[in-house]
């Protein structure tokens, strides 16, 4: 290359380099968008002394200069490649000579050498060689007789060798012979160690040999490839398919979903890029076929290995067999939806549940021998509710346990027939049979996209108010049934009756003024979590679930036929029976109706959302009532009322619930309908209050942002950080709205026994969020009592407290030190925290510091909605606290199980919680998961289950939606649902118990589960009661009279006494088979030993516990009534735990009890639930929890 061509090459190689070094892009010539950017990168740089501001050089160097310098560059290539090709003419034309090898022979120790020369010399001196023996041959030296005086070889060849010197350049076509030892040279080289040409050489080698692999690898990665997918177009097959050979999209996703939960044992990397490109979309109206199905698993799954991909195959079968399955069950449930609008004659939407369960028990006992083993006995769970069982059933052992058989696969089917005979024996004479001929089993998937619902419950849901409708029953929307509904809100409701419908249509008529204040109500309340449990009546989903308990997994369409001709003929409802319904209808409508009125007449009232009118306000405008007429009603209802509610007496002031209370007594004082007279006054009590247009604007923003703290709190899965951002977050948006812009801080402290320092006060203040500005200085900071400051104030007088200037107030306390005097300005507002029962457990603090404004003061009607968003806090505060002891109630509970279930292959615990708007369903939180062994898995991210995502956990939403007990197969596995109700028996929460592929646990392990599922639902609405303004939790032991409210301790709390009823009800002859014993099992005398030794424990080591018959004279009527009046949670307890719980050590399952032990199982199971509250009484002494006031931020299981 020429010094002219190399410095062109250098001119335009530069600039290039500064441009990459400056991360630019390459961009076309012309384009200017880059010289921006460019300059800012390059500016200073004394290598290129033309930059401006513009860059002009850029679109030189882009436009020309670059262009250039890769012609150039091509041309080059260009060149090398023709020289190579012309090499391989040469080549082929005349081939290497083979006698150059001979330099090649492996001879270590000659190699530098002989690469030395065939390097330096030989190249050289062949040619030179040659041209002598060709002037040789030439001149005919050789020739005998001849003398050639003047040629001279050796001449010769040193005047060649300095005409050829290799140092100037010259060079001569290479023959054959060169041209070979040109190639043994470059292998030479590459022998000779630590060298670049032998580094160069084992660097193409290695990339020659991965290229090999790589590109057997990749011919093996296509074989495989080409083979799954086969496979896979051969499992589409086993989907049921629709006419045109296409299958909905949302099942495949909903089946490759669940996969990883069925399927552990997949590589931690498949399953993150699984998880990473598994994201459900709404595409329920899309559908594949085969080619796009195997297309679309092969996405997810093809960085699976052999053994993992054989696992989604499978897993894929079970789904597909589970769809099958489903269809057949839509036909099912169609059946029980059209028998239960034929049963509902009177179209009020409900039946009556004990006689259809009275039907259900007749039907059972008129089965056959085969029919019933398959059937669920209608007088045992989960037909009947846990709290209907008795005593003695839920605690008697069985004692023919030895005949319990595990269900064999074969008989899962032959126990379903029951003869076509047998079935149209039991059909009425003019029942339509149509169908009989099996053509219902064989639906086709089209007609399943309706989920199997009859056209009249379509009409009912469509033609009336469908909101209406469920305010009048209290029931919220049916579930669409199915796989090919679940994808939607499921809308579907039973039609109320018409004259309840007209009372709900009432709510328009008095106080017009209230119409938008209701229609926001209504847009604000989320739609609620399925339909609450009533022991009294069925509706719609709740009936059609009961069917499908009492039958079981896979019963033929002939027994289902029998079951809706017999409750078809039997069940029967007098005409009474049909208005005392239609009464109970009207009386929730109207219920629903003034709910709704008075909620929105306090709203009017209560125009800065402050959560409280004062009683004094509402009692004065009562008092005008009709001229002031009716004030010795007033006076009466105020007594009733604070003798019934003496707390909000005491404080004065009324929440929108005890504001309706009040009002509900003024009325049933007052002469006539108690409907007209609520009507009279809400008409009247309107008109008392009136509020401008912006007002209006203001309290409605002021209430959603309301609405977001508490359904941040139902939404939160038991955390508060969700509930304290949407706090500060209304603080800040209010004060920017409606607060002229004030700069305020915001911050929550909590109350906490203090441990460490009681000198300093019994109590503190921990402060746990606060704004962003301020985390430095106010998170995690403890306020003691003798530090400055007026938060103490506010939580000894129960009232706010606001320092309009605190430059002049002289006891308040800057956590910011390094602000200055002068800055210590603006209004500082302290508003205590008060649960239901109006005891302060924190503090919510405003201050103006950071304002530089001169008015900074906070107005009244700031104070106001501060004061509800305070109340706000609280409620959503006590609700995160309320789940997060029912899952520690959950946990304990999981405890108590897997010590007595070990056919439990895994459990999981879920929260119900609400959808996001009006349209969105809602949605369940898995929270905690066990495996086969019991071991516990909190989940910190829990995962969020939908239900447009989750098709074929179906089960769960079932359960929601109808509040029971729901048993499914699902991929092999029997999956049992128990709802967690709350109060008003709604589905709160919900455990996913598995059993694996077993149909049925053993007998005992039966028993075990339920009795864990009754003690649990009792504590969990125990514990709901406690944040609860209208229901009272009731304290039975001594630890929950000292505030010791462990959830764990409530769990056993329940145990404990139904054991003490079942112990009340022993007697002397109930300990016949224990005193019979001259030389007792081991078993049974440490039992006694442990419930002696619980009871006393200062006979440890004496004859009373030691010898048997001393043992037993303590076996009395003094025992019983000592063991049912024993609290292990006393103080005055002192118990030896580790001692007793030597003595239970070691009791084995209920299976291998001696004969005749049903009393000591009992007092087994007594000592051991007495030994467990002994330990978590000890455990909540020592960590000294005062109450939920002292709970944690960031409150969770």
């Amino acid at each position: 290359m020429s010094q002219e061509v190399k410095l062109r090459w250098c001119t335009a190689a530069q600039p290039e380099e500064m441009a990459q070094a400056g991360g630019l892009k390459h961009p076309k010539a012309g384009d200017k968008c880059m010289a921006a950017s460019g300059t800012e990168r390059s500016q200073g740089c004394a290598e290129l002394p033309c930059l401006s501001d513009h860059a002009p050089w850029k679109e030189c160097f882009y436009g020309k200069v670059q262009q250039r310098s890769l012609s150039l560059q091509e041309a080059k290539v260009k060149a090398i490649r023709a020289q190579k090709a012309e090499e391989e003419k040469e080549n082929e034309r005349e081939p290497c000579d083979g006698l150059c090898q001979e330099w090649f022979r492996n001879e270590e120790g000659s190699l530098d050498a002989r690469a030395y020369l065939t390097d330096k010399l030989l190249p050289t001196l062949i040619p030179g060689v040659e041209k002598l023996l060709m002037e040789i041959e030439r001149k005919d030296v050789l020739a005998p007789g001849t003398e050639h005086a003047k040629f001279d070889p050796i001449i010769f060849l040193g005047e060649y060798l300095m005409r050829h010197n290799p140092q100037y350049g010259t060079c001569t076509k290479a023959g054959p012979y060169l041209r070979g030892l040109n190639v043994v040279t470059e292998e030479l080289k590459r022998e000779i160690p630590d060298t670049a040409s032998e580094r160069l050489a084992r660097m193409k080698s290695e990339a020659k040999t991965k290229r090999k692999e790589r590109e057997q690898a990749d011919r093996m990665k296509c074989q495989q490839k080409e083979m799954r997918k086969a496979a896979l177009a051969t499992q589409f097959k086993e989907w049921r398919a629709d006419v045109s050979g296409r299958i909905p999209v949302a099942l495949i996703q909903s089946a490759l979903k669940i996969f990883l939960d069925v399927c552990a044992s997949t590589p931690t990397d498949a399953r993150k890029a699984y998880e990473r490109k598994l994201e459900i979309t709404d595409t329920w109206g899309k559908n594949v076929n085969v080619d796009e199905f195997v297309e679309c698993v092969h996405s997810y799954t093809e960085n699976f290995p052999n053994d993992a991909f054989q696992g989604v195959l499978k897993h894929l079968s079970q789904c597909a067999a589970d769809f099958q399955e489903s269809i057949r069950r839509d036909t099912c449930r169609q059946m029980f939806t059209d028998l239960f609008l034929h049963c509902d004659r009177g179209q009020v939407g409900v039946l009556d549940r004990p006689q259809i369960l009275g039907l259900l028990e007749q039907f059972y006992e008129r089965s056959s021998v085969c029919a019933r083993r398959r059937f669920r006995d209608p007088k045992e769970w989960p037909i009947v509710e846990l709290q209907e069982v008795r005593l003695e059933d839920l605690w008697g052992d069985l004692e023919d346990q030895e005949d319990y058989e595990e269900p064999r696969e074969g008989l899962v089917l032959s126990q379903l027939e029951i003869s076509e005979r047998e079935v149209l024996a039991r059909e009425p004479a003019g029942e339509n049979r149509q169908g009989s001929d099996g053509t219902m089993e064989q639906m086709d998937v089209s007609e399943t996209e309706t989920g199997g619902i009859p056209k009249e419950e379509n009409q009912a849901a469509e033609s009336g108010d469908a909101e209406d409708a469920a305010e009048v029953m209290e029931e919220p929307p049916a579930r669409k049934e199915g796989f090919t509904r679940q994808h939607s809100n499921g809308s579907e409701q039973q039609a109320s009756s018409g004259a309840a419908l007209q009372d709900e249509d009432r709510l328009q008529e008095p106080g017009e003024d209230l119409h938008p204040t209701v229609a926001d109500i209504r847009s604000r309340s989320a739609p609620r979590a399925g339909s609450p449990f009533d022991g009294s009546c069925l509706n719609l989903p709740r009936f059609v679930q009961l069917m499908e308990t009492f039958l079981g997994e896979g019963i033929a369409l002939p027994a289902v036929k029998g079951l809706v001709g017999f409750i078809k003929e039997e069940y029967k409802q007098t005409e009474e029976e049909k208005v005392k319904q239609l009464e109970k209808a009207h009386l929730i409508s109207r219920l629903t109706r003034r709910e709704r009125l008075l909620e929105a007449l306090f709203e009017k009232w209560d125009i800065n959302a402050s959560g409280f009118l004062e009683m004094k306000e509402v009692e004065a405008a009562m008092n005008t009532f009709k001229e002031g007429m009716e004030k010795e009603a007033v006076r009466k209802a105020k007594n009733h009322f604070c003798s019934r509610y003496p707390q909000l007496g005491r404080v004065g002031k009324l929440s929108p619930k005890a504001f309706q209370a009040f009002l509900e007594l003024v009325a049933s004082e007052l002469t006539g309908d108690e409907d007209e007279v609520i009507d009279n006054i809400v008409e009247f009590l309107t008109t008392r209050v009136e509020r401008s247009h912006m007002e209006c604007l203001q309290s409605l923003a002021r209430r959603r942002w309301l609405h977001n703290i508490q359904q941040a709190a139902e939404s939160s899965g038991a955390r508060m950080d969700p509930v304290y951002e949407a706090v500060l977050k209304a603080l800040l948006k209010d004060a920017e709205a409606h607060g002229d812009n004030k700069k305020i801080s915001a911050y929550i402290a909590l109350l906490e026994e203090n441990q460490l320092s009681p000198e300093r006060g019994q109590t503190l203040l921990r402060y746990v969020t606060c704004t962003t500005d301020d985390a430095p200085y106010v998170l995690n900071q403890t306020l003691y009592r003798d530090m400055k400051g007026v938060s103490f104030a506010a939580v000894e007088e129960e009232k706010p407290i606001h320092v309009p200037r605190v430059q002049l107030h002289g006891n308040i306390h800057f956590w910011n030190q390094d602000r200055p005097a002068e800055q210590r300005r603006g209004s500082f507002l302290v508003l205590p925290l008060q649960d239901a029962h109006w005891r302060v457990f924190g503090i919510l603090g405003l201050d103006t510091l950071r304002d530089q404004n001169e008015k900074t003061i906070f107005l009244t009607h700031e104070i106001s909605f501060y004061q509800g968003v305070s109340h706000a806090f609280s409620k959503a505060y006590q609700h995160v606290c309320a789940l997060g002891s029912v899952l520690q109630m959950a946990l304990t509970a999981l405890d108590w199980l897997y010590h007595r279930v070990p056919s439990i292959h895994a459990v999981s615990m879920y929260l119900v919680e609400p959808g996001n708007d009006q349209t969105c369903d809602y949605a369940l939180r898995r929270m905690i998961t066990t495996d086969s062994t019991g071991q516990k898995e909190i989940h910190t991210s829990p995962v969020l289950l939908l239900r447009k995502e989750n098709l074929f956990r179906d089960y769960l939403f079932k359960c929601t939606d109808c509040s029971e007990v729901v048993c499914s197969s699902v991929c092999g596995e029997q999956h049992i649902a128990v709802p967690l109700r709350d109060l008003s028996g709604r589905a709160l929460g919900l455990f996913d118990i598995s059993i694996g592929p077993q149909q049925t646990l053993p007998p005992h392990q039966h028993k075990d589960l339920q009795r864990m599922l009754k003690m649990a639902q009792a504590a969990c609405s125990e514990l709901l009661k406690m944040p609860s303004e209208e229901a009272k939790a009731s304290c039975v032991l001594e630890a929950e009279d000292r505030n010791v409210r462990h959830a764990g301790i409530v769990f056993h709390r329940f145990m404990l006494q139904d054991l003490r009823e079942c112990i009340q009800k022993l007697n002397a002859e109930s300990f016949a088979d224990i005193r019979s014993y001259e030389d007792p099992p081991a078993l049974v005398h440490n039992i006694m030993k442990a419930v002696l030794l619980l009871l006393h424990p200062e006979w440890e080591g004496t004859e009373k516990t030691e010898n048997w018959n001393q043992c037993i004279l303590q076996l009395d009527d003094s025992l019983i009534q000592e063991m049912y009046c024993f609290d292990p949670t006393a103080a005055s307890v002192h118990v030896q735990a580790e001692l007793v719980q030597n003595c239970i050590n070691g009791v084995p399952q209920a299976a291998v009890w001696p004969q005749g032990s049903i009393a000591a199982r009992l007092l087994e199971r007594w000592v051991h639930t007495c030994l467990c509250m002994v330990q978590l009484t000890e455990s909540t002494r020592s960590n000294a929890a005062p109450s939920c006031s002292t709970a944690h931020s960031n409150t969770s299981c």
